[in-house]
């Protein structure tokens, strides 16, 4: 990762975290960019500019970085409300629908968006495209005993899936659910997300798939203007 990709990313984290207010309930995202964003949470709580926050994350690298830091947490089932959840994207179109789950986390993730009352995505402007799955492979998180039948299906519908494999371990990536994770890239990439959303999410043994769709209400792109890192609000297509 360059110099100045990490340094849109802090840019943007540092966005996210002057979003927060004492006694929310927040929910805390997974990937480079929310880490940025739990440790300048985790900082602010320490030196006492925030108070009564409660976290709520959506993987165990999230967890175990927030518990490190001293947030205190919860369940998503222990928290009758999230009043602002922030993550980041692997792709952002002009309408704000997004693809997640480079991390194998999105099934946590989008239960997390969901339940929120706002939900700002954070990103780097490498992130940004004009159609979803040119450049990302789509993840679905499935039962480790029907990834071979589910891929059939996906191929069925136009998708070419692969299975995901761990790296530093033999064998394929297994989500904090237990699960496997097929990477599906779309000929052309993907022109109605909201259609396909619910379309592979109703193949039997399909736990959720990493097309988020009209969840999120805002989102914060980190830039290089003039060799200075920035964050700003991106204008969503009408």
């Amino acid at each position: 990762m360059s110099d100045l990709q990490n340094q849109m990313k802090q840019a943007v984290a540092d966005a996210a975290v002057q979003q927060f207010r004492d006694g929310m309930v927040v929910g805390l995202g997974s990937g480079s960019t929310a880490a940025l964003m739990i440790k300048g949470l985790g900082e602010r709580l320490a030196a006492g500019q925030l108070s009564d926050i409660v976290g709520v994350t959506t993987s165990f690298q999230g967890e175990v970085l927030a518990a490190e830091l001293g947030i205190p947490l919860r369940s998503l089932n222990a928290v009758d409300r999230i009043d602002l959840a922030i993550d980041g994207a692997d792709e952002v179109d002009p309408a704000f629908q997004l693809i997640k789950g480079g991390g194998a986390c999105h099934v946590q993730e989008k239960l997390v968006a969901a339940r929120a009352d706002r939900f700002i995505v954070v990103v780097d402007s490498t992130k940004l495209v004009e159609r979803l799955n040119l450049g990302f492979l789509l993840p679905v998180e499935v039962l480790p005993g029907a990834w071979v039948q589910i891929s059939q299906q996906l191929k069925a519908m136009g998708g070419d899936a692969e299975l995901r494999m761990a790296t530093r371990k033999a064998g394929p990536v297994v989500t904090d659910q237990g699960n496997l994770v097929l990477d599906v890239r779309f000929e052309g990439g993907i022109a109605d997300p909201a259609s396909l959303e619910k379309e592979i999410n109703n193949i039997p043994g399909v736990l959720e798939n990493g097309l988020f769709v009209d969840l999120a209400d805002e989102v914060l792109v980190g830039q290089i203007d003039g060799g200075v890192a920035s964050a700003r609000s991106l204008e969503k297509a009408s």
